[in-house]
């Protein structure tokens, strides 16, 4: 309202008496009727200090990085190329297709590598898109719409300036530790399986039984969460199997099948093929013996209360998914990770491919485990948002962040170390710290912990601070 009426919007201040005191005060009117008056009278001793705030506008490097060339990263790439944006796509890898390159079939059956091969051929052929195959990202800096960022490929370094960044580098497959993978050669995993049907492996068709063990290494005290995929992809591979040999033995044991959503119909019709299931509990796991080349398989039947044992020709590990080692990625970029090395969105339900940090977007299996149409999906998304930015043309910053005062600052570098989003550097000449408004999101965090009170909020000063406190106290 005060903008569209011409005046500078920081000259504002509101006392939030709804929210903050009669929601959550209703049953204490008296109490919430001071609280009401404390707070109206410290909202008027900061707005009689307030000061219009200035805001700049900076150019927009019209071309955006995507880190990642799997199913995600290709995606996202093709859609800001179709937008008219150039694009440059950094691979560690020499070839494009990432985990999705090695599966058979999406839930509903459609082949993966067909969908693979299509997007590819695209995304290469396409004059906006510049490939950067087995090369790595070494050096990063700048924010929203003026980022540079420096490569290393084919052993020599190049800077790429760009307005927009967005991760996309996937996950990958857990190698298991247990149930004999690695010593016995009818031990695989269900990617490996996957790779099997995708080359029609005549060995599949001639298996008198399969068993599948589930949640093999997630959730359990090293990674507690659920890899989500592994439930819907064992029963896809098994009704693969039941396809080629209607006869063949098939059992799952699991912990707790999780067919999300519309995979339900998965787990039906494979029940209805004459899959097998046995539930076992994380304390009585289910153990695998050696018999020559098959493998004696042993658990304990939750209903019969009683162990069973039975002889397979091939076992399949449902494996952990786990992140990519993304350590280096996100201290460049300076971006969050979870306990468990997955990157985290600015916020789940508001702002789920964006992060903190401005013009720098998630998607796909770097952010969760998640099927293949998802992690689609949200590289749409984040390619939605990275055209919000690079079709402005210009970014506006300034207005509540901080500034230093130089004459006050002693150059300790405890807002160097405490600030969160990487906006305070030091300056080498003055021996001083001064703030990237750019970078700065106004948290504060570096006018709190200063103790010479170099660093000033922009629209909270220590002046109005002070006033706010002595005002609260005068009641």
């Amino acid at each position: 309202t005060m903008a569209d009426a011409g005046l500078n919007k920081y000259l504002f201040e509101m006392a939030n008496i709804r929210n903050l005191n009669s929601w959550v005060h209703s049953e204490e009117k008296d109490e919430a009727t001071r609280k009401a008056q404390d707070m109206v009278r410290m909202a008027v001793a900061k707005a009689a200090l307030l000061s219009p705030l200035p805001e700049s506008t900076l150019p927009v490097t019209p071309v955006a990085l995507v880190v990642g060339a799997g199913v995600t990263g290709m995606t996202a790439a093709a859609n800001l190329a179709a937008h008219g944006f150039s694009v440059h796509v950094v691979e560690k890898e020499k070839d494009l297709g990432g985990m999705a390159a090695r599966l058979h079939k999406t839930w509903r059956g459609e082949s993966v590598r067909a969908f693979v091969d299509a997007l590819k051929k695209e995304v290469l052929t396409h004059p906006k898109i510049q490939w950067h195959l087995g090369a790595s990202l070494v050096e990063a800096e700048g924010f929203v719409g003026n980022f540079r960022t420096t490569i290393r490929e084919n052993g020599s370094l190049h800077t790429i300036e760009h307005g927009v960044v967005l991760i996309a580098t996937g996950a990958q497959e857990r190698k298991p530790t247990e149930y004999l993978y690695g010593e016995h050669p009818a031990v695989v995993t269900n990617v490996e399986l996957d790779e099997r049907l995708q080359e029609d492996d005549p060995r599949l068709k001639n298996l008198s039984s399969v068993t599948f063990i589930q949640c093999v290494g997630s959730r359990d005290e090293e990674r507690p969460y659920c890899s989500r995929v592994c439930c819907g992809h064992t029963l896809r591979n098994a009704l693969e199997l039941k396809a080629l040999n209607p006869d063949m033995s098939i059992a799952v044991i699991y912990r707790d099948m999780r067919s999300y959503g519309v995979w339900e119909e998965l787990y039906r019709r494979a029940r209805h093929a004459g899959v097998l299931f046995f539930r076992y509990r994380p304390d009585d796991k289910p153990k695998v013996l050696r018999e020559g080349d098959k493998l004696t398989i042993q658990v304990t039947d939750h209903i019969l209360q009683r162990p069973v044992s039975w002889t397979t020709d091939l076992l399949c590990l449902a494996a952990a998914t786990i992140p990519q080692d993304n350590r280096d990625l996100a201290r460049l970029y300076k971006l969050p990770l979870d306990r468990d090395g997955w990157f985290q969105e600015a916020h789940q339900k508001l702002r789920p491919v964006d992060f903190a940090n401005d013009g720098i977007f998630l998607c796909g299996m770097a952010h969760y485990p998640k099927p293949l149409e998802e992690s689609v999906t949200q590289a749409l998304a984040a390619a939605a948002k990275a055209v919000s930015i690079l079709s402005r043309g210009q970014v506006i910053v300034g207005g509540l962040v901080s500034r230093i005062d130089a004459a006050r600052c002693t150059g300790c570098g405890v807002c160097l170390e405490i600030c969160p989003f990487g906006a305070i550097q030091r300056d080498e000449v003055a021996r001083t710290a001064r703030v990237l408004e750019a970078l700065c999101k106004g948290c504060g965090a570096c006018a709190a912990a200063c103790p010479a009170e170099a660093p000033t909020l922009q629209g909270f000063t220590h002046r109005q601070m002070y006033a706010q406190i002595k005002s609260a106290l005068a009641a």
